[in-house]
């Protein structure tokens, strides 16, 4: 018991989601894994899979690492969570990618989430009783490899090892939680600069998918029940308007599905009434997670997420973004408005982003101001 109630906190802490009767919102183990951690894609609408390659792209879609401008970058950000309520919830990611040549590159990110100290008591006779303090925690441990298989079009792979150290004392004996590993399998395309003759611009097209955290159920402690990791497909396409050398707008959208099956409909004895039986494979799960919705093929589409982003960026040196999520009422709720901005010193770039909840579901990200740093360093390539 001990364990679903600290399994449901990080899910109602990471989503937020409200208890609908006739909701059927898809959770998983975690979900850490889906909060953006860095403040460029957060101020667009927290998208990114299609967006120019940065040095968070190992979150969104690491092909993009192929057409990374700058031969080194490091990104590092601290994104708090639920800052309104607690001040010891947060998520740290530190990445790192290296350009080896103009055809292929390869990254490594850590990513931490902490839920902070939780204290635990139980209750004798009439007297509450300290268990201990405990600090849960969730990482992840990525490295990838993206290639350019033409002069507009890369592909890469990513291995992910997870560990969520959910630990409980019981009886005095401590539970934790246990690790499993995810694959990811992306591709990016990014046209040539193109020149309308007729227009007074120029453009270039980017599109890209990435089908990440593909990998076995983890189970948070021996025995128990199976949880799904975040499998999940992300496509989107972009284009960017070059009015001249200093001045260029970019405009992105991105769909999101989870590829987990969606919870059946059952009557009070556990027999199924409507969908199909979610106790699958990681493998056969992905593949149901297309037809298995109650509701048939109009409840699937509401479990796709959509995201519009825009970047207006000067002498890349100064940029200013806003973007707009939404989430079926039935899968989450998820609305929100962002804004976002960002500054080049040197070979740094400073990058800033707000959130503002649209929906009666209170976003644990409301009122916080998002922050993150990258180093740009080495030699640069022609884009």
């Amino acid at each position: 018991m001990k364990n679903f109630i600290c399994t449901l906190l990080i899910v109602l802490t990471a989503f937020n989601l409200s208890a609908q009767d006739d909701s059927r919102v898809i959770t998983t183990a975690v979900p850490f894994l889906l909060i953006t951690p860095d403040a460029r894609a957060a101020g667009m609408g927290e998208l990114g899979v299609s967006t120019s390659a940065d040095a968070y792209s190992q979150q969104w879609n690491p092909a993009k690492y192929a057409f990374a401008p700058q031969q080194y970058g490091i990104g590092v950000s601290y994104t708090p969570y639920l800052s309104d309520l607690v001040n010891d919830i947060f998520l740290g990611n530190i990445t790192f990618y290296n350009r080896i040549n103009e055809q292929s590159a390869w990254a490594a990110s850590f990513k931490y989430f902490s839920l902070g100290d939780i204290e635990f008591n139980s209750l004798v006779g009439n007297d509450v009783v300290s268990q201990g303090t405990q600090q849960p925690n969730e990482l992840a441990l990525d490295l990838s490899y993206s290639l350019k298989l033409s002069e507009s079009f890369s592909m890469a792979i990513a291995g992910r090892y997870l560990n969520s150290n959910l630990r409980l004392q019981e009886g005095g004996n401590e539970v934790g939680g246990r690790g499993t590993v995810g694959v990811d399998v992306a591709g990016f395309y990014q046209s040539r600069e193109i020149a309308y003759g007729s227009t007074n611009f120029n453009g270039r097209w980017r599109a890209g998918f990435n089908f990440s955290n593909i990998g076995p159920k983890l189970t948070y402690d021996e025995g128990g029940q199976e949880n799904f990791i975040p499998s999940n497909m992300k496509i989107g396409g972009g284009y960017d308007f070059i009015f001249d050398q200093d001045n260029v707008l970019s405009l992105n959208t991105e769909f999101n599905k989870l590829l987990v099956p969606t919870p059946p409909v059952r009557d009070d004895s556990g027999n199924i009434i409507e969908g199909q039986d979610d106790d699958v494979s990681f493998f056969q799960g992905i593949f149901q997670s297309f037809g298995d919705a109650p509701g048939g093929f109009s409840e699937e589409l509401k479990e796709f997420t959509w995201a519009v982003g825009v970047e207006y960026t000067y002498l890349d040196s100064f940029a200013v973004r806003t973007g707009y999520f939404n989430e079926s009422d039935e899968k989450g709720s998820r609305k929100y408005a962002t804004l976002g901005a960002g500054f080049t010193y040197n070979a740094l770039d400073i990058d800033i982003s707000y959130l503002f909840s649209a929906s009666q579901v209170r976003n644990p990200l409301e009122n916080t101001l998002r922050f993150s740093l990258t180093f740009n360093l080495g030699e640069a390539f022609d884009q």
